[in-house]
Parts: structure tokens; C-alpha cells; sequence
């Protein structure tokens, strides 16, 4: 969980300073191999309880109430479950986001593991399973790493993190715009406005720490 966790972190901070990357780098490593225990076991947890796009109450609450214990402002509701957080940095500096997506599949798990999902929901008038099959559980589980190792460096951060937890990335039928677009219709981007964004997406076949 490392190399993500640290990336996350040199994104937010090297836009607004030249040298962050290779002064603020051997902290930010410390601080995350501090909280990697941690963050494994919010992705273990994200995987035993998925929700499928716009019903991820469960997970946006507690994003929620992890940002707020950090210090970030805190919008909730937005296009239904969606979360944002921003830290204001101790110096003048861009607006970066980091984004992540919560929502969860319409699938069975079949794997027998530890924190196996055993949720079970009708979709499309059937019973199914749900799961977290595309790494959304690890997403949102690496964001709020991220978000914990910037707060505690919150001086040192030249500009605003804006971190985006985005609902229905997968895709669900509203009869309207959902996920990333309705988050974007409802001002995801504004207030403070948005100079770049990053987002992040696991692969199995990557090897750990790669």
C-alpha cells in the first residue's frame, strides 16, 4: 500500500513546490508505513460490506467521519453518496484533487477468504451477490491513507487538497446523470476550483509495493 499512498501524497504536495518530491519524500514514506496496517484493514472491512452505485451509505459515512477527525471540511450527499474533503495547505498554492470510487458490483463472491463479502441484494429484480471485483474497497481504503498523512503535514502543503470519493462509478440507472458526471453537475470541480486532478486504479497483476 505504500507506493500509492506515497504517490498520492508527493501529487498534493509537488504541484505547489519544486523540490517537495525529494525534500518531503522520506516523511511522507515514515508516515505512511505508519498507517499501512491501518489502511489494509479499512479495504479488508470495504470488501466484507460492498454497496452498489448510490447506495454506498454505509462507506460514505465512514469516509465522512475519518475527514472530519483530520480537520478537513466536509461535503456529503453529492449526486446522492458522494463524499469531498479539503484541507487548506499552510501556504499559497494550486487546488489538486485525488479521487476514488466506492461503489461495488453486482457479483458473488466465490473466493473463500477471511473478509469474503456475503452481501446479498436484488438487482434487476433477482437476487444477487455484491462484491468489490474492480478494487474500489482498496481505492477508497488508499484515499483515506492519503488524506491522514497530508493532514499531518498540513503546514507543508502549498495550496488545497480536494479529495473526491465518487459513488456510482460503475454505473446505475437513474433516469438522469449519476457518478462522476452528476458530481461534476453539482459542483465537485468548483469551490475551491479545481487546477488538476489525479486518480489512481489497483492491478492484480502488478506485484505488492511495485
Amino acid at each position: 500500500m505504500k507506493k500509492p499512498l506515497l504517490s498520492g501524497a508527493l501529487l498534493a504536495l509537488s504541484l505547489g513546490t519544486g523540490y517537495a518530491q525529494s525534500a518531503l519524500k522520506p516523511v511522507i514514506n515514515q508516515a505512511s508505513d505508519a498507517i499501512e496496517s491501518k489502511v489494509i484493514a479499512w479495504r479488508r472491512d470495504f470488501h466484507e460490506h460492498p454497496e452498489l452505485g448510490n447506495q454506498e451509505f454505509r462507506t460514505a459515512k465512514i469516509v465522512a467521519e475519518h475527514l472530519r477527525k483530520l480537520g478537513y471540511e466536509v461535503k456529503e450527499k453529492v449526486a446522492v453518496t458522494g463524499v469531498i474533503g479539503v484541507l487548506k495547505g499552510g501556504k499559497p498554492g494550486p487546488v489538486v484533487a485525488l479521487r476514488a470510487d466506492m461503489d461495488g458490483l453486482p457479483v458473488t463472491e466465490r473466493v473463500d477468504i477471511p473478509f469474503k463479502s456475503n452481501v446479498v441484494t436484488e438487482f434487476n429484480n433477482q437476487k444477487t451477490g455484491v462484491m468489490h471485483a474492480c478494487g474500489h474497497d482498496s481505492h477508497v481504503a488508499i484515499l483515506m491513507g492519503v488524506a491522514e498523512v497530508l493532514a499531518s503535514m498540513q503546514k507543508d502543503l502549498a495550496g488545497t487538497v480536494k479529495l473526491i470519493f465518487q459513488p456510482a462509478e460503475e454505473g446505475v440507472y437513474t433516469g438522469g446523470t449519476f457518478g462522476a458526471n452528476r458530481m461534476v453537475e453539482e459542483g465537485a470541480l468548483d469551490n475551491p476550483k479545481v487546477d488538476a486532478i489525479f486518480g489512481l486504479h489497483i492491478n492484480s497483476q502488478t506485484e505488492v509495493g511495485k
